[in-house]
């Protein structure tokens, strides 16, 4: 494969300034949009916590069945166009909340944002483009840590505004992406040469056709599974945060921010300092073991967490999971060639959709099923337990791939 050529770090830092931005945009609505979907049905959260699940999995839809198009688009025009084009749709998103009349409205919304949501797609895609393959986890590594940082303050400044209206930070939000958007225009530059490009192809820019590409590729089909599964944790976790904590705990749209400002800082430590340091010692497998590892005892440590500091004290421990997705990114990318790293990102993307279409349905029926005022069992932390236990299970797939690969390749001990 013919590796890409490095280009000026500004480049890099240029990509990671939009996560950054465009992370801050969705952490600013977290806290609130739980309680703007219930305010559309009286108030009812347990009512709420349902009409919020099939919202976030419309959105998911739109991308599992768009991503792999958009993907495609970028090795085909680069990855400067798809990036803005995804800020110009969250933007549009965002603007369309603010002044939504019903739920209905806030579902368009979210279908524009879906269609266009390949902001991070194509940024992971960018640092592929720019950086040599022995310095991609610690890159990948950044951008987890953009996305912490995002969240240290886009979170805690959307339950401030929330407290005053509940749609003012989708006003922040829209602002953000706008900003962004100028940004991109003037200042951010293209990292994929056109002598690189390849042709578009509707038989690999479709969910169907990209996803049964993976079959092309002993690494990509041996740890789809583990991936699959890891991003359905994560989606059980992000859908049910607030659910969880504002119905065991009491907590305010402000509480809520401020203990996705704390993941924030765990996940930006640990993704921005301890990435390189990691993987140089331990090698890229060994340290996605360990962080799914991490990622799994978390969840068990959230789902039977009996009070809010018991929640703080796991917070940074389920950060190290957090290693585990440079760690792979980095092991992926190596499958492929440069031409083929959108395409690659577009299918990770589908992925992740698709499991964020099921993620909140999982998990906001759990909810509504076991962790609400009458529930029979009553099992406050079920999701958090069904999330372990997805966790886990990509961890056995995981090492029942480096086996098999290791008794092919003795010298595969990394």
């Amino acid at each position: 494969m013919t590796e890409p050529k490095p280009v000026r770090t500004a480049s890099v830092a240029l990509v990671l300034l939009v996560i950054f931005l465009d992370t801050l945009g969705i952490g600013v609505i977290i806290p609130v949009l739980p309680r703007l979907v219930a305010s559309f049905v009286g108030g009812d959260l347990a009512a709420g916590s349902r009409w919020y699940g099939v919202l976030s999995a419309t959105y998911s839809s739109m991308q599992f069945m768009f991503a792999p198009a958009i993907g495609a688009l970028s090795d085909r025009f680069g990855r400067r166009t798809v990036i803005l084009g995804s800020l110009a749709g969250a933007a549009t998103n965002y603007v369309l909340t603010i002044f939504a009349p019903s739920l209905a409205w806030l579902f368009v919304g979210r279908v524009i944002a879906g269609v266009s949501g390949a902001s991070f797609s194509a940024a992971t895609a960018y640092i592929a483009d720019v950086t040599p393959p022995e310095k991609r986890a610690q890159n990948f590594g950044l951008v987890g840590a953009m996305f912490g940082l995002g969240f240290i303050v886009g979170p805690a400044v959307g339950g401030l505004l929330g407290r005053i209206d509940l749609r003012a930070p989708f006003a922040l939000a829209a602002l953000l992406n706008a900003a962004n958007f100028a940004y991109g225009v003037f200042v951010l530059p293209e990292s994929l040469p056109k002598e690189r490009r390849r042709a578009f192809s509707f038989k690999r820019a479709n969910p169907v056709g990209a996803l049964l590409g993976l079959r092309r590729n002993p690494v990509l089909l041996g740890l789809s599974g583990t991936i699959v599964l890891s991003y359905l944790s994560q989606s059980i976790l992000q859908s049910v945060w607030a659910l969880h904590t504002q119905n065991r705990f009491g907590w305010s749209t402000l509480d809520v921010g401020l203990s996705l400002t704390a993941v924030g800082v765990a996940a930006a430590t640990v993704q921005g300092g301890m990435v390189r340091p990691t993987v140089r010692r331990f090698g890229e497998r060994r340290t996605m073991i360990f962080a799914l590892t991490c990622s799994g005892l978390g969840f068990v440590g959230f789902g039977v967490a009996w009070q809010a500091w018991a929640l703080y004290a796991i917070i940074l421990p389920f950060a190290l999971g957090g290693l585990a997705g440079p760690a792979t990114q980095a092991i992926l990318t190596r499958a492929v060639d440069p031409s083929e790293q959108g395409e690659l990102q577009g299918t990770l993307a589908s992925l992740q959709s698709a499991t964020y279409v099921l993620g909140p349905l999982i998990s906001t029926r759990l909810f509504a099923r076991f962790s609400t005022a009458g529930s029979h069992p009553y099992i406050p932390g079920a999701a958090f337990f069904a999330a372990a236990v997805l966790t886990f299970t990509g961890l056995l797939l995981a090492l029942r791939l480096f086996a098999r690969q290791r008794s092919i390749d003795p010298t595969l001990t990394a």
